[in-house]
């Protein structure tokens, strides 16, 4: 199966922190960052997507837990 992910953090060092992370757990990064204002927040933000390839395992909707690979 093939896992997807999108971690976002606010433009600090916790993203960084985030998807070194993921890297080190096996994820690739998918695609560019990208970088956004929130204005609730009223501070940018960064997103990553980031994608891990699983064998011999299944995709099931809703119980597949993301956090556990």
């Amino acid at each position: 199966m093939r896992l997807y992910r999108f971690l976002t953090a606010v433009d600090d060092a916790s993203f960084c922190h985030k998807v070194t992370a993921a890297l080190n757990k096996g994820w690739h990064l998918y695609g560019s960052p990208t970088y956004a204002y929130d204005a609730g927040q009223q501070t940018m933000r960064c997103g990553q997507a980031v994608v891990k390839d699983i064998e011999g395992q299944d995709y099931v909707a809703g119980e597949t837990k993301l956090s556990d690979w």
